[in-house]
């Protein structure tokens, strides 16, 4: 394989699409090695037929605010390799959303959905429609005309969409409501659905859940323990929250959160009522921070800047990709962080990545990290395809073992002279079984 003629093939023939070529070069750099020993997979175009999506839908999706005026978004799916089951990914509704995120999201669905190793392909979707400061009636409105332009192309065994970044559980059951009507059949087509309708329990909070037992399982390799160890995490949607509550639960110290304004420190911990005062706010479309240092004395509100100043023993990047640059990873290392995960899709920028892999630092990529949260929707797609729900109890200890494996996986095929690299061990597991399922099944 030539990585450098590929990419700059893909740079040709995708000019700006910066997310997905970053995306796309860091998986070919790390299964290069392992690629050249399959001369078939050369043979059979493998590179040139996974990087490139199955087929991409863009509509507009024109919606009524509450004022009566007409407004124009666009809309997307990507569907990008179902080989080893049908399309499963996001959608997300942000002002930035582009084809380039996209893209970029869905091939790291691809490998990530392979990680879990429950039958899923790859896909994402979404709008620049963005969701705060509308009314109840204009989001739905705005799904309703959604899935009129996508249902047609989803289904329980073609594309099970789910939530992602402003996509919530109202947000699901407008679009699962919308697609019930026109496609006249109620199947496990979402996930992330409610619980009176299909949804399982502990998928909010799963995608958290499951990166602290990818870093659980990170730390104990190292003969590390959780236990008394301050953590960093940026964001406070879901995700954010879910790994706030399981590093508290495993004896850790969260002490930062963020958002679009800035930084909150508490050296006392956030958890408990902390927790709740903003989840509370944030049921009122508000994701700001600041208000929670007026709200709880000690805690120290910074404006306009990123939590990895701070100094820390493990850092988790939860809010968007690229959230952590090269500068902040020195900054980090500087002050002697133990552990780096992303649980945010792509959360550091490939400089981070590199200076974080060349300084041999205990560091794991989003598609290993946060697989929990589309292994859960698995198991959601399987409860509702035997038309039974499992307990929360039940779910934890299917999500404990899918974690157990992806980790296994990475040291596996990421270890070499003390040191694991779970970027390449990540890349490489699920780059081999998307390949081996794409050989099996011939040319198409």
């Amino acid at each position: 394989m030539k990585t450098d003629v590929i990419l700059e093939s893909l740079a040709v023939k995708h000019p700006g699409e910066t997310e997905y070529l970053q995306a796309v070069k860091e998986v070919l750099l790390s299964i290069e090695e392992v690629y050249n020993q399959h001369p078939e997979f050369d043979k059979a175009r493998i590179i040139e037929r996974i990087v490139e999506p199955d087929r991409i839908f863009s509509f507009r999706v024109t919606w009524v605010d509450d004022r009566g005026d007409i407004h124009v978004n666009l809309g997307y799916r990507v569907q990008f390799n179902n080989a080893i089951g049908p399309y499963k990914g996001g959608l997300r509704f942000h002002a930035s959303v582009n084809l380039s995120i996209l893209k970029f999201l869905g091939f790291e669905q691809m490998f990530k959905n392979a990680l879990t190793t429950l039958p899923m392909g790859g896909g994402k979707g979404g709008s620049d429609f963005n969701p705060r400061g509308k009314s109840n009636a204009e989001i739905m409105r705005f799904c309703q005309a959604f899935m009129l332009e996508l249902w047609r192309n989803i289904g329980p065994d073609t594309d099970i969409p789910a939530g992602d970044i402003g996509v919530g559980a109202r947000e699901i059951g407008f679009l699962a409501g919308m697609y019930r009507k026109l496609a006249r059949e109620n199947t496990g087509t979402f996930t992330g659905k409610g619980l009176s309708y299909g949804g399982s329990v502990l998928r909010p909070e799963a995608t958290g859940f499951g990166a602290l037992y990818f870093v659980k399982q990170m730390m104990e390799s190292n003969d590390l323990s959780m236990q008394d160890k301050t953590v960093s995490v940026s964001g406070f949607g879901n995700v954010a929250w879910g790994a706030t509550i399981k590093a508290t639960e495993m004896g850790a110290k969260v002490v930062t959160i963020s958002g679009p304004d800035g930084y909150i420190y508490d050296p006392a911990g956030i958890c408990g009522d902390k927790i709740e005062y903003m989840l509370s706010l944030r049921e009122t479309g508000n994701d700001v921070v600041a208000p929670y240092a007026d709200e709880f004395p000690g805690s120290t509100f910074f404006a306009g800047k990123k939590p990895w100043e701070q100094k820390v023993d493990i850092a988790l990047p939860c809010a968007t990709q690229n959230e952590l640059n090269e500068s902040d990873a020195k900054q980090l290392m500087a002050n002697g962080v133990i552990c780096v995960a992303e649980v945010s899709n792509m959360g550091c920028t490939a400089e981070a990545v590199d200076y974080f892999v060349e300084h041999k630092q205990l560091f794991a990529p989003g598609k290993a990290v946060n697989a929990g949260g589309v292994a859960t929707s698995g198991l959601e797609m399987t409860q509702n395809a035997m038309h039974i729900s499992w307990s929360g109890e039940e779910v934890d200890a299917r999500l404990h073992q899918i974690m157990f494996d992806i980790h296994k996986q990475c040291v596996a095929h990421g270890t070499a002279n003390g040191y694991t690299n779970y970027v390449k061990g990540a890349n490489i597991a699920g780059f081999m079984k998307v390949a081996k399922a794409m050989m099996a099944q011939g040319v198409v």
